[in-house]
């Protein structure tokens, strides 16, 4: 049995989560690394079989336990939020790889049934370069053997607030493994409530990974329990079949119960995991050419069937006719709907108005569309969007400050510049703050606000072509912090998008900081191509989405590296920060 180190790591807001760590034996650097993420209920004691029956002693290994799980802190199966569970993940694992001192890129993960819903959330939302990935069982969709019983908890959530469900299953229908069943019917660490918000918040995670994983480009094993009593099997064919990796490979375990990895046979799991592991580490990873994926890819595809019309019987294109007449007949009364209708909905006046986020219109029905306008998902993600601009903002200029190096800040499509200048406000140190739009209209009310801010003395704002390399390149004083916000999500073609960040690669110094923002998932993008209009000569507004590691390459190949990357709870917005390397 190797022994396990234990220590705490800290999280993004403070709590310290317990952790395990198996150092490799032998007086050697090692050359890559594991990380394991336990199951629902259960924690990182309970994956030392997995250390051991592995056998690779050459390799560190590292298991967490979960917030609200085993010994780390916290209300028994109780997380702020799905969010937070997400970037534990991506927090842990570079924990890990700064420990071992692997780099992430040689580091796999293995993990199983919610752990693994954690996992491929963290890779569709964060796009990681780790190695690869083993999935076990992973609980896309749980059975609860009640009818409605989703909705019905939805329900009791609105109703009452939150509560806790205990697991009903039993030690007997997870593994045919006498030891295991006894364990785990005798573990005082097993932690059976889980929290309402996180059960709901897990089905909505996982239907749209499941949905999207095109995106998912890591190499990916998938283990499926033939015979599991917990979750269903049509979710993670449906994952597999979907899969945008080039290398996978999907087994079906006849007769195995839902703890794949705790099964009585589960050397015939193992077998696979190090067979698919040396594989990964014989040649160099491989990926899909995401700079082309505008051309060719799922979200292309997505792109063109979005442009094509819809039948004129087809029950899609009644409903968006009539919710394109209901914004025409009560946009007059709706403030926020009116200005959409007037100047686009994906203009520099409808973005300041969303942030600003105060209900305005004719009449209380007015007001109640506006409020309702303005607490779509959407503009709620666009206003969480600012709230992480801001964070990232003052992360890099600390770093800056750090340096003693001055902070030179450009934004090449700051719209009316509010969510820049509300980060700014707080960072008196910036010297200089030049803020670049398009449209005369955005310069002239941007012009305003900085002239109400008090800060004429050191920002300015121009008008300015952020697809322009030449004149981004030819920024002077040179720019020590750029920040594209909202624009590339407007744009489909990636060409004007590499010209523009090859522009700030240009500007920026090394060791200078690029923020800049994506769009990798929208549930309403249907609905926004078919019934809300662009800024551009009120043409339907058809955006393509780009997935997180795509935009990420396209970061890469201008010459940033990313250090770290926030998102909100729907995985609709990112905000991101990259270095300028050599």
């Amino acid at each position: 049995m190797r022994q396990a180190e234990e220590h705490v790591f800290q999280t993004f807001d403070g709590v310290e989560l317990f952790c395990r760590h198996w150092p490799a034996t032998g007086n050697g650097k090692p050359e890559r690394a594991i990380v394991l993420f336990h199951r629902g209920h259960e924690h990182s004691g309970r994956l030392q079989h997995i250390v051991d029956e592995l056998a690779m002693p050459e390799v560190p290994m590292f298991a967490w336990d979960a917030r609200g799980h085993g010994r780390s802190p916290g209300q028994r199966g109780f997380s702020p939020s799905l969010g937070s569970s997400v970037r534990d993940v991506d927090e842990f694992v570079r924990h890990a790889a700064q420990v071992s001192g692997v780099p992430i890129e040689n580091i796999v993960v293995i993990a199983q049934s919610v752990g693994a819903v954690l996992v491929s959330t963290w890779v569709h939302d964060y796009a990681p370069k780790i190695r690869g990935m083993v999935l076990a069982s992973p609980a896309f969709k749980v059975k609860l053997y009640v009818p409605f019983a989703r909705p019905g908890l939805s329900l009791m959530e609105k109703l009452r607030g939150q509560f806790f469900v205990n697991s009903y299953v039993k030690a007997k229908f997870l593994s045919h493994d006498p030891e295991r069943i006894a364990s785990y019917e005798a573990d005082p660490l097993i932690t059976r409530p889980i929290a309402s918000h996180i059960l709901l918040a897990l089905y909505e995670a996982a239907e749209r990974v499941v949905a999207d994983a095109g995106a998912i480009t890591v190499p990916t094993q998938l283990l499926i329990s033939g015979a599991d009593w917990v979750v269903h099997h049509g979710p993670q064919h449906a994952f597999f079949d979907r899969l945008g990796s080039v290398v996978k490979e999907k087994h079906v375990l006849d007769g195995f119960y839902h703890d794949t990895l705790g099964e009585k046979d589960r050397h015939l799991a193992f077998d696979k995991i190090r067979a698919f592991i040396d594989h990964l580490y014989a040649s160099e990873a491989v990926q899909p050419d995401l700079l082309a994926a505008d051309r060719h890819g799922h979200t292309a595809e997505e792109y063109r069937s979005l442009q094509q019309p819809l039948s004129p019987l087809s029950p899609k294109r009644v409903y968006f006719g009539l919710t394109k007449l209901n914004m025409r007949a009560f946009g007059s009364l709706s403030s926020g709907i009116k200005l959409g209708l007037k100047t686009g909905f994906d203009s520099g006046s409808t973005l300041d108005y969303v942030y600003r986020n105060q209900v305005e219109g004719i009449t209380p029905l007015g007001k109640l569309t506006d409020k309702i306008y303005l607490d779509s998902i959407g503009w709620r993600g666009i206003r969480k969007r600012k709230q992480h601009l801001e964070q990232l903002i003052g992360s890099a200029a600390d770093q800056l400050k750090a340096r003693n190096e001055p902070i030179r800040v450009v934004d090449i499509a700051a719209g009316h510049g509010r969510y820049v200048l509300d980060a700014l406000q707080q960072i008196p140190e910036a010297e200089q703050i030049l803020l670049r739009d398009y449209s005369p209209i955005n310069v002239e009310q941007g012009g305003k606000l900085i002239e109400a801010r008090g800060l004429g003395h050191k920002a300015r704002f121009v008008q300015g072509d952020a697809f322009d390399r030449d004149s981004l390149s030819s920024l002077d004083p040179k720019p020590t912090l750029a920040i594209v916000s909202g624009l590339y999500e407007l744009f489909p073609d990636n060409a004007p998008i590499l010209a523009s960040l090859k522009g700030l690669a240009d500007a920026v110094p090394v060791g200078g900081y690029l923020v800049y923002t994506n769009q990798p998932w929208h549930p309403q993008l249907e609905l926004i191509a078919r019934a809300l209009t662009s800024h551009r000569d009120g043409q339907p507004w058809i955006m393509r989405r780009r997935t997180q590691a795509e935009m990420d390459a396209l970061v890469e190949a201008a010459g940033f590296k990313k250090l770290t990357q926030r998102i909100d709870e729907w995985g609709i917005f990112s905000v991101s920060l990259a270095e300028r390397v050599a």
